[in-house]
């Protein structure tokens, strides 16, 4: 498929000398949108299947420039500043142009697969000898799939090792299409019970876990997470149920654990967004280990992190 030919897509980032989404060094490529809603996301920038703009709090000094310049009339005064009607806004970056302060942001970008392309390439001689390679990650990066196989193949006609970071919430032909062009899986199981996954995610786990299967039944290479939430599934159950499904797909010996974090706070407050995390602690590293101890003896090797 010629790269000129190829969909254009939605990205918010593109991470150089990343070392935890994949072996070796990485390029990661973070594609817009997400059929989840995990209350622990650290990107929830990426949740807008569309660019988005922004107001950085504390920035906007109250000069009123942007008002006039927004076509859509989606912004207006407010204690702290303006106050942008996001329903309205069409993220067409006006207000960035004329705001004296930079206190308009975009969040987002279209961008070519070419133009994605240009950029892996300049991390290429950082390979050392061969290793590293592209990850794709989000939001959920299956949810652009005719773009997200572009990328894949133009990265597969350079020789680099493809990854894709997923949550496995898509349908089973696009899972079965991606597969022929990755390397390599990054897939989460959040959690073992269908409603419980449901309340903290948003969607039921059943296609996840069924499509992680089909992944596994047809040899694709995977890399298992778990990501370890304080109060939503670190109790010992749904680990061991965690634990004894993974020792049960083909070929699969290593499971991550990935303890939780708050840092993603800032990011909701850059957004203007209630951070939906704020009551979570945490992981402490006694919980830690007991999950260690309970996927070892599921038969799993267990790193921590990832």
């Amino acid at each position: 498929m010629p790269i000129n030919n190829s969909p254009s897509g939605t990205i918010f980032a593109i991470k150089r000398y990343a070392l935890h989404d994949g072996p070796d060094l990485r390029v990661t490529v973070f594609l817009q949108g997400c059929p989840l809603s995990c209350r622990w996301c650290h990107n929830p920038e990426s949740l807008h299947s569309s660019p988005l703009m922004l107001t950085v709090p504390g920035k906007c000094v109250g000069c009123g420039e942007c008002v006039p310049a927004c076509p859509q009339g989606a912004l207006f005064p407010g204690s702290g500043g303006m106050v942008r009607d996001q329903e309205a806004c069409i993220a067409c970056g006006l207000c960035a142009e004329v705001c004296p302060a930079l206190a308009h942001e975009c969040v987002g970008m279209k961008r070519s697969v070419e133009d994605v392309m240009v950029e892996i390439k300049k991390e290429i001689p950082f390979f050392a000898e061969g290793s590293g390679g592209v990850t794709f990650s989000g939001g959920e990066p299956l949810a652009q799939p005719d773009y997200l196989e572009a990328l894949l193949r133009a990265c597969g006609d350079l020789d680099l090792h493809r990854a894709v970071d997923t949550s496995g919430f898509a349908t089973p032909g696009t899972i079965t299409r991606i597969a022929r062009h990755t390397d390599l899986f990054l897939y989460d199981i959040k959690h073992m019970d269908p409603a419980a996954h449901r309340r903290a995610t948003g969607v039921d786990n059943a296609l996840i876990l069924s499509n992680l299967r089909l992944l596994a039944n047809s040899g694709a290479r995977i890399g298992l997470r778990l990501p370890l939430i304080p109060g939503i599934n670190d109790d010992q159950e749904n680990i061991r149920a965690t634990g004894l499904f993974a020792a049960s797909l083909p070929d699969t010996q290593t499971i991550d654990v990935l303890p939780y974090h708050a840092s993603a706070r800032g990011k909701y407050a850059k957004l203007g967004l209630t951070y939906p995390g704020d009551d979570i602690p945490p992981s402490e590293t006694g919980d830690v280990e007991k999950a260690v101890n309970i996927l070892q003896d599921c038969g799993l090797t267990v790193r921590i992190g990832g």
